[in-house]
């Protein structure tokens, strides 16, 4: 299957402060990769580098196979690209901002752009100066549609939406790029819905890769274990476990060890966990 995004062994620094060390991934075509992680983890950070704006201290990026510092504008125009901020043309309405911006994308769809912005209940009419920050979003987002990128790169792309517009963004963002072969990099730090959406997920905490696994792997595999003891336990060199937490005697861990390996780990603290319960809910997913 055709690479649309490869990053290879990307380290990168801001002054002393390491960002990440050797991160590779790759994504394929018509599949939806979800980078995740708390403010400042080095969510944007990538983008920019991805995008030819940012050089790393060592690495390479491609996307469409042409290196992030030779991209030509035939690939760039395959490329719709949503960086934090969104429209600043508040002076449109609805309508004026699609009539401007459709004057520079000869494969301009606008009715991707009409039809999103039906479902979140923008009016044509209503002047961008005038909207709360995540109807602005929405605009921003139809008008990326309307572009018809083969890749579209989201950096925070629900900045704004309430969590009703955010679910019916999601799901139809799904739709799209299911229907229309679409590859899709988006970031986020909210990860509500995010299993809805996304085909494979990456993890970021400061300076490191947490995890990068499909997510259908994740939400059959990620578990969390209780059980009772007054002994003070330390996993924090246990690369396998995850947020081992405790409120009195009672303890929680999460791990995507199977049952018997867990219970190996606590023989030592003479501590029987319980069986294990899957995790549905994404919350659980920012652990450092």
């Amino acid at each position: 299957m055709e690479k649309i995004i490869e990053c290879e062994n990307i380290t990168h620094y801001y002054g002393k402060r390491l960002i990440y060390e050797n991160l590779s991934f790759e994504v394929q075509k018509g599949k939806v990769l979800g980078l995740l992680g708390k403010n400042g983890t080095g969510k944007t950070t990538i983008i920019n580098i991805l995008n030819g704006y940012l050089k790393p201290r060592s690495g390479v990026c491609r996307l469409f196979g042409e290196e992030m510092e030779q991209i030509t504008p035939q690939t760039k125009a395959r490329i719709g690209l949503l960086l934090e901020g969104h429209v600043q043309h508040t002076y449109f309405n609805v309508q004026q901002i699609e009539r401007f911006y459709s004057r520079f994308f000869p494969k301009w769809k606008r009715e991707a752009y009409y039809e999103l912005l039906k479902k979140l209940q923008v009016l044509p009419t209503q002047k961008l100066s005038t909207m709360s920050c995540g109807q602005r979003s929405q605009v921003a987002l139809g008008l990326l549609f309307a572009q018809d990128p083969d890749l579209l790169i989201l950096d925070d792309f629900s900045m704004g939406l309430d969590p009703g517009y955010r679910r019916l963004f999601v799901e139809y963002l799904k739709e799209y790029a299911s229907s229309e072969n679409k590859t899709v990099f988006l970031t986020s730090h909210i990860i509500q819905d995010m299993e809805i959406l996304i085909d494979d997920c990456m993890i970021m905490d400061y300076g490191r890769l947490l995890l990068h696994k499909p997510v259908r792997e994740i939400m059959d595999r990620f578990k969390r274990f209780r059980f009772t003891t007054p002994k003070r336990l330390d996993f924090s060199s246990d690369k396998e476990i995850w947020n081992c937490e405790r409120l009195g005697n009672n303890w929680e861990l999460y791990s995507f060890l199977p049952f018997r390996e867990i219970e190996q780990r606590l023989v030592p603290y003479q501590v029987t966990p319980d069986c294990g319960k899957r995790i549905y809910r994404w919350k659980m997913f920012l652990l450092v």
